[in-house]
């Protein structure tokens, strides 16, 4: 069994560019990664294999059963009442193998994002159709909740598609991904890491073939501007003015040289160089390098002179019922310090006390899970206000992060991700001495977590950072602090 889509094109019916365009690709039994930035036609794609979405232009076969999770987790999966009254082996272990409580399926909208989205997974998985689409299923998740979803697909059976951002997801569960890019789809084997390495093999091959015939137009370009001056010269030559009337010696070595076409094979050869230089144009033209950015950003950034930023003694948060205990904690000047722990355990409590605690005049930078209206509009405002070259600069930041500045500055609706994008890039102009970002990645695609993951790696003072990323986290930070439960409370290790 396997899911064939041909030459697939389609257009949303307010758009003017299409969203996908000759899309060609084969779905084997397991799972296939969809890939690419936001906006960039995924969802679409997993709608059109799914029969939601007709193609304007191309075919989807054979037909099968087919059924698409959606992104968005608060809407109650339209077979809830079936699984809820259903007691089979299937549903058992589905219920069983995803930690789903027995009266979550009676009060579906009480449950938090984790929990709607288990109950969501589980019964997708229990419908068993012939093809499943889930969209970004471990999207705002904590790290259990991420192994159960990633346990429970993989035992899925059939046809798999997975529009993912999360990267451990799509190496533990995939055998091939399709990138998307631009309403194009290409696919590559392995989880995103292998096929990720491979485009990145390729983008390096395009970019020296783009740099040889960038290099050959040139050249063409020279050669036929000398041929075009040397036909000018030619054809002067050929010309009877200047020739007195009565000078027939002259006249018949012009007339000679007209009808055995000597004079006339420099214009030849300037013909055939212009029709190359048309060709090198074309091909050069045909080249797409996709745009990465690798400038360093922080040219102006340096640790602050004290060696130790925040100091704080051992101590217990409440969080309602339950509560954190937190030893004695540090953060030195160049510390890269990563928090992690599963939704619920106190990571956002214990950050906002750690920033509250700050010696006055540290430049700090917080950047928080959810940026309130009033912060969002400080932000615009403030980028509004900066004189040119300064918002260039935070402009430049921001294409650096895979975003386009020009949305940003359009003023219309800026996306969560964009908006985190803008504060980072704003606050580097302040020279921040520790930067804390709370689930920077909520929202964010694949290129903008990579973008985001270079440039806090290379952040020369403190970092602390919040997250359920284990590769942002690894890469980016040198410290973890975990939170995990001891009994009914939490607490906070330093390993």
């Amino acid at each position: 069994m396997q899911l064939n889509l041909s030459n697939i094109e389609y257009t949303y019916p307010a758009a003017t560019e299409p969203a996908l365009r000759g899309v060609s690709a084969t779905f084997p039994k397991g799972w296939t990664g969809i890939v690419g930035d936001n906006g960039g036609g995924k969802t679409t794609l997993a709608l059109l294999a799914c029969g939601l979405l007709r193609p304007d232009s191309g075919s989807v076969s054979p037909p099968l059963l087919s059924l698409y999770c959606p992104q968005d987790a608060t809407e109650p999966p339209q077979n809830l009442e079936e699984f809820a009254l259903a007691y089979d082996g299937h549903a058992t272990r589905l219920r069983r193998n995803l930690g789903i409580e027995t009266d979550w399926l009676w009060r579906y909208d009480t449950l938090s994002g984790g929990q709607q989205k288990r109950l969501q997974v589980a019964c997708a998985l229990w419908a068993a159709p012939d093809v499943l689409a889930v969209d970004e299923p471990t999207n705002h998740v904590d790290a259990t909740t991420r192994h159960a979803i990633s346990t429970a697909l993989l035992r899925f059976g059939g046809v798999g598609l997975l529009v993912s951002h999360d990267r451990e997801l799509l190496d533990a569960l995939c055998s091939q991904c399709l990138f998307v890019r631009d309403g194009i789809a290409t696919m590559r084997p392995g989880g995103y890491t292998q096929a990720n390495d491979q485009a990145l093999i390729e983008r390096s091959s395009v970019i020296h073939a783009h740099e040889a015939a960038r290099r050959e137009k040139a050249r063409i370009e020279r050669e036929a501007q000398r041929r075009r001056e040397e036909a000018s010269r030619s054809s002067g030559k050929r010309s009877l003015n200047g020739v007195g009337k009565h000078d027939s010696d002259a006249r018949y070595k012009k007339r000679i040289a007209v009808v055995s076409g000597q004079d006339g094979k420099a214009g030849r050869l300037a013909s055939r160089m212009e029709g190359r230089l048309v060709g090198a144009k074309e091909k050069l033209a045909a080249m797409r390098v996709e745009k990465r950015y690798d400038a360093d950003v922080w040219l102006d950034a340096a640790p602050s002179r004290r060696k130790v930023l925040l100091r704080m003694g051992p101590q217990t948060l409440t969080l309602g019922d339950v509560m954190l205990s937190v030893p004695a904690l540090h953060i030195g000047n160049v510390d890269h310090v990563g928090l992690i722990g599963d939704n619920g355990t106190g990571k956002t409590t214990l950050v906002k006390r750690m920033v509250s605690c700050l010696p006055d005049g540290t430049r700090a930078l917080y950047i928080p899970q959810e940026p309130d209206e009033a912060q969002k509009r400080a932000a615009l405002a403030a980028l509004l206000d900066l004189p040119s070259g300064r918002r260039g600069r935070v402009l430049s930041i921001v294409a650096q992060l895979n975003s386009d500045p020009d949305r940003i500055l359009e003023g219309g609706i800026v996306s969560p991700g964009e908006m985190r994008k803008l504060m980072l890039a704003l606050g580097i102009l302040d020279e921040p001495e520790i930067i804390v970002m709370d689930e920077p990645t909520n929202h964010l695609d694949l290129g903008s977590t990579e973008a985001l993951e270079r440039l806090l790696a290379a952040y020369p003072a403190a970092l602390l950072l919040v997250s359920h990323d284990a590769k942002l986290v690894a890469a980016a930070t040198r410290i973890t602090w975990s939170i995990s439960r001891t009994g009914d409370d939490y607490l906070l290790q330093v390993r």
